[in-house]
């Protein structure tokens, strides 16, 4: 077979992979769709598969089990927080914290029963679940991080401060989502004065961590 028949017989494959991508795709989607304010134990397979208008076995087959198929819908989504989280570095330190915990609160809001899974780890120990967790965790420190003091390779005990405000956002917005007294702008607003806070506590105990001028009281 020369490189000219090799090629032609590489190309269905490609465009086979091609479309298998779009379908799992398109089937992630469905699952956002049907998992943002529905708890994984309430739905059976049977029940998404009917509500995604598909075969089971196409689920099964792209995914391997209700879990798995979980597990890559939570992922996905949570990769759009991510993203979000890490971009907007053009912005000043202000807008793009206010951007970064505004685009927290809408994906919470938005993904309550994806959000509750992986803020409480999932049903007793989930390995996989926490992981997700804790990655969305390391991404805000590292925004919060690179936005205040220009860098996300910190020492300790500002890392430790960064994330007590990280874990105190978690427990937050669950109960704001189960309760939204507050509006979000509020929401964020009261979160961005709590940073300023932790980032002025981090200062009191290692001026090698100045709080950048956002977060000072005068400013």
């Amino acid at each position: 077979m020369n490189i000219s028949q090799q090629g032609a017989a590489a190309r269905p494959r490609a465009r086979g992979t091609e479309r298998s991508l779009a379908r799992r795709a398109e089937l992630i989607a469905i699952g956002r769709r049907l998992f943002a304010h529905t708890s994984y134990d309430a739905l059976s397979m049977d029940d998404i598969a009917r509500q995604a208008h598909v075969a089971k076995g196409l689920i099964y087959y792209y995914f391997h089990s209700k879990r798995g198929y979980y597990l890559a819908i939570v992922q996905d989504s949570v990769a759009d927080l991510v993203t979000n989280a890490a971009s907007g570095t053009d912005l000043p330190q202000r807008d793009r914290v206010d951007r970064t915990i505004d685009g927290y609160l809408r994906y919470a809001e938005q993904n309550q029963a994806a959000y509750r899974t992986i803020v409480s780890g999932g049903v007793g120990f989930d390995a996989e679940v926490h992981a997700i967790r804790d990655g969305v965790r390391e991404a805000i420190v590292a925004t919060i991080a690179e936005g205040a003091y220009g860098r996300t390779d910190i020492g300790p005990l500002a890392r430790m401060g960064l994330l007590a405000w990280v874990c105190s956002v978690e427990g937050a917005t669950l109960h704001w989502i189960g309760r939204p007294e507050l509006s979000r702008a509020t929401m964020c607003e009261l979160l961005v004065k709590t940073l300023g806070g932790a980032l002025r506590a981090v200062e009191e105990m290692d001026p090698a961590y100045p709080a950048p001028a956002p977060a000072r009281r005068d400013a």
